[in-house]
This record gives structure tokens, C-alpha cells and sequence, in this order.
């Protein structure tokens, strides 16, 4: 989930996020991979609420891929850094900024382009030593260092001289470039910010984790391993990290150098690695765990019970083609037969069954539109309609003006979720039936499918992502020309001038009118196909209180948590 977790998904979830985890069936096996956890799992949940502790266990569908503030690009790694470090604010269950770090809301200029922030008194790392405002300083500056490679840093441009970081070709200009930054530490306790243009929504935005601190001798000393195991990460949050088994389990145990340590309920939270939503089912329903993933038919035997939860999501499950490894694909008649050949109802009520509906655009239903409306409402349905006849003849169009005789050998890359293979099962029988292409389906462990989609190397891949912040720039920017979300190597100039136009637009409307057209044409030309709008329901025993899911950014906050005693 960009959040923009690509993820999962970023988002990152929201690059975003992690694929759905896995819809459910009926059978009774386990995941042996899961084996380990599951015994963990047990072990653990037996003493949660007993002789007075807090002992949260919980289903979790993707291991983070990193825990490091400047490199994170999944859901995973910012709902887990989320628990173990925090900003400047972190957001309520309204999604409202209020104070974390920072002793108050910002004093903000009348321009509308300076912040200063206070600290609170006695800030510490969980190690102990000192936070202050430096750390803050050395984070923005090690995020936008080009050395440092961080998919992100482009929220960090927002910043006056953030681009300039980026832009630096030689240490000088580097170094030049990171002493004019608009962050300033005036003193230990005082952090000043200056944005390049007004950003209305910012406050909010500081709450996002690329606006974190870092300890700087404590990333340095850990190197490329940084936020690789749990002896590499380092937070000044609810919680820290004592231990991470990758692809099995991590446990949290509370912080008590936390400056709000005194209201933090948990004393341990154990999540286990759970990709399969019959084995994490089968965990919950023992006792073993109190919170799990469920899918389609799993749902009827909890409805109407306090125990259902479903999270509506800023979240688009999408398709991606890459167009520099299939020449093919750069042809738009080509994307848009490949995707007017799925029948997205069919997949939302056939393979997701979770509540999740067919998109009818890129940005989700819900997300606002920049200017006091809903994005959807106003823009309506721009999605690539379902017709099998009309896909076919149109791909045999595309083909004739690419010069190719037909497409090469592709394969559709996912998450190896229980879901996320079915999910490519689906399309890939679609594009079968309908077109008469076979395609092969390559599902992935979720670190590993994001790696190779960041590094352009898929034909063609299943993703999602995730809002950072409720506006519809968090979708449009990641599609410029050359961004570093853009993995299929799309580019429209009208597209660039339309959203880089809102970038720096003041007036609302205008804005709002800019970007309106642009997710037109992104949808016009396929340059992405999104698939469904992401529903995920939950059972969570009802001795859990104080559980925020989130509509927007971390899988969970666990911060205001509780167990009933």
C-alpha cells in the first residue's frame, strides 16, 4: 500500500500494500510453512488476558521487506514501523493528526508554507538515548539522498529544496543542496519546516512514516542491513521489535521509554505469518489467535455476530503491463483488449468474495477529491468495460499497428497468497477464454513480487496500492513520466502537465478540475487496469478493544489497544 504500499500497498500501501490475504474454502489443512507459527501462536494466546497481561495474537498476511524509515515502500513494513517508531503526529481513530512526538499541533505561518513544532520534554529512543530535533533533520536528508534509492523520497520534495536533494549529480551540489533543505533544527526541541507550495493536508501528512526520525549513528553502523532483522531497527514508538522470524512470525513487546508508555495497554503483540485464510480460521477458531483473516463462505457463520468486522479501504487492486519488455504493450489498443477481455464482477463475487466491489476507476470510491466532494461521484465511471467480442477484435488492431504477428510469452506476476493465486488463476482463464492467449501465472512471496515490480521486471503484474493521505495526488503522481512507481514505463505528456499543473495549483477547483482529467486519460489509455476496490473483513475476539483498522495507511494501530480482562 503506497501505502503506496504496493503494496502492500503501499501501500504502502500503499506502492501502497500485500495482495488480499488468501479468500477462504472450506477444507481443514494447514500451511506447513505456517506450522511454526501456529504453535507460537498457541503458545502465546493461552495467557492473553490472564494473571493480569496484555498478550495480543493476531493472523498477518506478508512479512515486511524492510523495516527502515527511508526505504519502506509496503503495507507490511509501515504497519509495523507504525508500532515500533512514530512522528511528529499520529492519526486517530478519525484519522485526525494529534500530537506524538511533537508537544502540540504546528504553529503554522500565515503563507502557509512554514511549520515549526515543538517536541516534548525528554524524548528517547528505545535504546535509551536521545531524540531530538536533529534526528528529524538527518531523516529528510537521508530519504531524498539519491544514494539512499528510497521510492518515497518524492514525498519528501514537498519540502522547499527537496527536489534539489534529489537532483544533486556531485557531492558539492549534494551537500549544498541538503544545507538549504527547508527542515531546520533551531534547537534540540525545535523543528522547522518549509514547504516548496501551501499544502493544506500536511499536518496529516507528518503523521506518514518517510516523516519519522532516524538515529543517524545507529543507521549508519547497521549499513545495507538496515531494518533487515530485529536488532537492526531501531524506534521510539508503543513498542519495539523483539523478534522476527522472516516469513514465520514477529513479536512486539510494549516500550517503556515510550513518552506515552503509561497508556499503552499491551504488553506483547505476537503476529504470525498467515497466508491462508483456512489455517488462520482454524487458529482463531481454537483459541490460538484472536485475530484472522476470512473470505467469502467463512463470512455466513460469523454475520450478526459482534466478532464480523469488515474495513472499507482506500485501496485499488490493479494490473499493470509493462511496455519496454512487451513492445506490445505500448500499443493502447493492446492494454485496453487485455483489459476490457476481465470481468471484474466476475472476479469480485467468483474469487474475492469479501465485500470488495468491481472498480469503476483508479481512485477508490470514498477517497475525496481536493475539493469538498467524493472523487468517484464526481468523476463517475471510467473504467474499460467488459466485452469479450469487442477485446478480441480490438486486440487484433493493436497488434497489426505494433507490427507484431502476436504477443510473446507472457506470465502474470502476484502475491503467493491463497487469494492472490487464485486472483491470477482467474485472469488468466479470462484472458484464455476470451482472447485465446496463454499467459502463465507466477506467484511470489510478497518482498520478493515487489522487488522485481519496482525493478521493471515483469510482463505483467498483479498489485494494489494504497492511500497515503485522503487526496487524489497520492494516485496520479505515481503514473509521471519516470517516477518510481511507474513500472510499466507509461508516459503521456498531456497526463505530466495535467497532474504536475495540480501540483502546484492554490486554486481548489482548478486543482480539483486538473486531476479530474487526468485519471481520464489514464483510464482511456489503460495505462493501468484496476480490478476491484478493496473490502476486508475480519473476525477479532471480542475481548480486543481499542482496535483501529484504518481506512488509509497502516494495516492496524495498535497504539489505543486493548484485552478485556
Amino acid at each position: 500500500m503506497k501505502f503506496k504500499k504496493i503494496f502492500s500497498t503501499a501501500l504502502a500501501i500503499t506502492l501502497a500494500g500485500t495482495l488480499l490475504a488468501a479468500c477462504g474454502n472450506n477444507n481443514k489443512n494447514s500451511d506447513s510453512s505456517n506450522s511454526p507459527s501456529a504453535s507460537a501462536s498457541a503458545s502465546s494466546s493461552a495467557s492473553a488476558g490472564t494473571g493480569g497481561k496484555q498478550e495480543l495474537v493476531m493472523n498477518y498476511r506478508a512479512d515486511p521487506p524492510a523495516l527502515d524509515v527511508s526505504i519502506a515502500e509496503s503495507a507490511a513494513s509501515f504497519t509495523i514501523l507504525g508500532a515500533i517508531s512514530e512522528g511528529l503526529y499520529r492519526l486517530d481513530k478519525d484519522m485526525n493528526p494529534q500530537p506524538g512526538l511533537a508537544a502540540e499541533l504546528p504553529t503554522i505561518s500565515a503563507d502557509g508554507l512554514t511549520y515549526t513544532i515543538k517536541l516534548r520534554d525528554g524524548l528517547v529512543w528505545s535504546d535509551g538515548s536521545p531524540l531530538t530535533a536533529k534526528d528529524f533533520v538527518y531523516s529528510y536528508q537521508r530519504t531524498l539522498d539519491p544514494a539512499t534509492k528510497a521510492s518515497y523520497a518524492f514525498i519528501l520534495t514537498w519540502l522547499k529544496g527537496g527536489q534539489a536533494v534529489q537532483d544533486a549529480k556531485t557531492p558539492e551540489d549534494l551537500k549544498k543542496a541538503k544545507e538549504n533543505l527547508g527542515v531546520k533544527a533551531i534547537d534540540d526541541k525545535t523543528l522547522e519546516i518549509t514547504l516548496d507550495i501551501p499544502r493544506a493536508y500536511f499536518t496529516a501528512q507528518l503523521a506518514f512514516l518517510n516523516y519519522y526520525p532516524q538515529k543517524e549513528e545507529f543507521v549508519s553502523k547497521q549499513g545495507e542491513k538496515s531494518g533487515a532483522d530485529a536488532d537492526k531497527v531501531l524506534g521510539a514508538g508503543p513498542f519495539v521489535l523483539t523478534k522476527w522470524d522472516h516469513e514465520q512470525q514477529l513479536i512486539l513487546e510494549k516500550n517503556p521509554k515510550y513518552w506515552d508508555a503509561a497508556n499503552v495497554k499491551l504488553d506483547k503483540v505476537t503476529l504470525n505469518i498467515v497466508k491462508d485464510t483456512a489455517t488462520g480460521l482454524n487458529l482463531y477458531e481454537s483459541n490460538a489467535t484472536d485475530f484472522a483473516d476470512i473470505k467469502g463462505d467463512q463470512m455466513k457463520a460469523y454475520e450478526g455476530k459482534t466478532e464480523l468486522h469488515r474495513k472499507s479501504e482506500l485501496v485499488t487492486g490493479y494490473l499493470n503491463f509493462q511496455q519496454k519488455k512487451v513492445p506490445a504493450f505500448a500499443n493502447a489498443k493492446v492494454r485496453q483488449a487485455m483489459s476490457m477481455a476481465i470481468d471484474r464482477e466476475g472476479l469480485v463475487n467468483t474469487v474475492l468474495k469479501n465485500g470488495s466491489v468491481a472498480a469503476t476507476g483508479y481512485i477508490p470510491n470514498g477517497n475525496a477529491d481536493g475539493n469538498g466532494a467524493e472523487f468517484r461521484k464526481v468523476v463517475g465511471d471510467t473504467e474499460v468495460a467488459f466485452d469479450a467480442a469487442k477485446a478480441k477484435a480490438l486486440l487484433a488492431e493493436g497488434l497489426a499497428e505494433a507490427g507484431v504477428a502476436a504477443l510473446p510469452k507472457l506470465s502474470i506476476m502476484g502475491d503467493d497468497t491463497e487469494t492472490g493465486k487464485k486472483l491470477l488463476e482467474f485472469v488468466v482463464s479470462q484472458w484464455k477464454t476470451n482472447l485465446g492467449i496463454e499467459v502463465s501465472a507466477e506467484p511470489l512471496p510478497h518482498a520478493t513480487r515487489l522487488d522485481k515490480e519496482l525493478k521493471h521486471n515483469y510482463t505483467i503484474v498483479s498489485s494494489l496500492w494504497g492511500a497515503d493521505y485522503n487526496d487524489p495526488m497520492t494516485w496520479l503522481d505515481m503514473y509521471l513520466t519516470g517516477g518510481p512507481f511507474n513500472t510499466q514505463d507509461w508516459t503521456n505528456a498531456r497526463y505530466d502537465e495535467l497532474v504536475k499543473g495540480a501540483e502546484k495549483e492554490l486554486d481548489v477547483k482548478v486543482r480539483a478540475d486538473k486531476m479530474h482529467e487526468a485519471e481520464k486519460i489514464l483510464m482511456s489509455e489503460a495505462a493501468v487496469f484496476p480490478l476491484y476496490f478493496r473490502s476486508s473483513p475480519f473476525v477479532i475476539k471480542d475481548k480486543v478493544e481499542g482496535l483501529i483498522l484504518p481506512p488509509y495507511g497502516p494495516d492496524f494501530e495498535l497504539k489505543w489497544t486493548s484485552v478485556k480482562q
